[in-house]
């Protein structure tokens, strides 16, 4: 098995993928290489880890030979441009959400892949662990039936703090609000496991906190398949919670109430009937359990990497995200419905913020 050298780019985010995703695979990935604008950030996590090339300078990344991946943790504004040059130097490519801040943009990204020799794999570490998993074989096999209803809930708390930083709280550097940085995470486990959005009717607003983007969020879905689902988000829960109940014909999935690992057990597991319930202790007999969250998405990686086949996440379920969160938005600010998939000509297809701000940044 080959052992994968990668620089992480942003020390803040780029924390928790080192401390789960590389220190969690040591055989698989080395950490040669670190990037951060904060000198005394930079220098904090480089001791901490020993890494030994730290270096303030983005070019100076792409310049090393012998990086194979490089991972993006910087502000989401910054991702556009660095994912593009490290596709450009050929580079493997691991980036948080949101991935980029339109879909022309996810639409550039894509164009240049097809070009590259690198690939990227956008970053949904909540897929991994146990009972998100286990749902996802029982819908695979069929054993589910048809879906009928979903309720998702992404009920954080964000105190006044999280937003002085400088980036945060503003459509031109963070892109997004609760919606964007918060249930997007959620909302691609929706569909992850009912499959893709039809129709969406939202509303939004800042509640919490004195801020540019929405940190409320609700929206009423319905999924190509015919099944509904309700979605709520907002930064201001004293107690945090993830949770996502989702009602098939033969069973019905309720997870794990743990705001920043949802895909972890305990799910609980609901069967409509004896026979039902057979099926699937058949289907999980020789279940293997699957590393949480950023360990699990970095071991999949790897053996992506390593066979070549595809990657555990894609630019196409980035695309899908960003899709859906672009109808929520329209929807928001239109006060009507929306339906998917949206066109080249949609008037939210370069620029998902309020309509004076993308005016104001043309």
């Amino acid at each position: 098995m080959r052992r994968y050298r990668v620089a992480i780019i942003g020390c803040g985010i780029g924390r928790r993928h080192m401390e789960e995703g590389y220190l969690g695979n040591p055989a698989r990935f080395e950490v040669v290489a670190v990037c951060d604008r904060d000198p005394e950030r930079l220098r904090g996590f480089a001791a901490d880890y020993g890494i030994a090339r730290a270096v303030t300078d983005f070019a100076a990344v792409l310049a090393m030979p012998d990086v194979d991946v490089i991972d993006i943790c910087t502000p989401p504004a910054a991702h556009l441009e660095q994912v593009l040059a490290a596709l450009a130097a050929g580079r493997e490519v691991v980036c948080e959400k949101p991935l980029v801040g339109c879909l022309r943009d996810v639409d550039r990204v894509i164009a240049a892949e097809a070009q590259s020799r690198g690939r990227v794999m956008p970053i949904f570490q909540y897929r991994y662990g146990d009972g998100f998993q286990k749902a996802r074989r029982i819908i695979a096999l069929g054993l589910a039936g048809d879906p009928f209803l979903a309720t998702v809930e992404t009920a954080w708390r964000r105190a006044a703090a999280y937003y002085a930083v400088p980036w945060r709280g503003r459509y031109d550097t963070e892109l997004g609000g609760t919606l964007l940085a918060h249930a997007i995470h959620s909302h691609d486990l929706l569909c992850e496991l009912m499959g893709p959005v039809e129709t969406v009717y939202a509303a939004t607003a800042s509640r919490v906190h004195p801020i540019e983007v929405e940190d409320c969020a609700v929206g009423s879905l319905r999924m190509r398949s015919g099944a509904l689902a309700s979605v709520a988000a907002t930064v201001g829960s004293q107690r945090e919670i993830t949770r996502l109940r989702l009602c098939f014909r033969e069973v019905t999935f309720e997870s794990s109430l743990g705001p920043y690992d949802p895909g972890a057990d305990p799910w609980a597991i609901i069967p409509a009937s004896e026979e039902s319930a057979a099926r699937i202790a058949a289907a999980l007999a020789e279940w293997q359990p699957v590393p949480p969250r950023f360990t699990g998405q970095m071991h999949a990686y790897a053996l992506a990497l390593d066979s070549g086949g595809p990657l555990p996440v894609t630019l196409e379920d980035a695309r899908r995200s960003l899709e859906l969160l672009t109808a929520l938005y329209h929807s928001a600010e239109t006060a009507t419905q929306v339906s998917l998939p949206l066109p080249p000509d949609h008037p939210k297809y370069a620029c998902w913020a309020p309509s004076h701000l993308c005016m104001a940044g043309d």
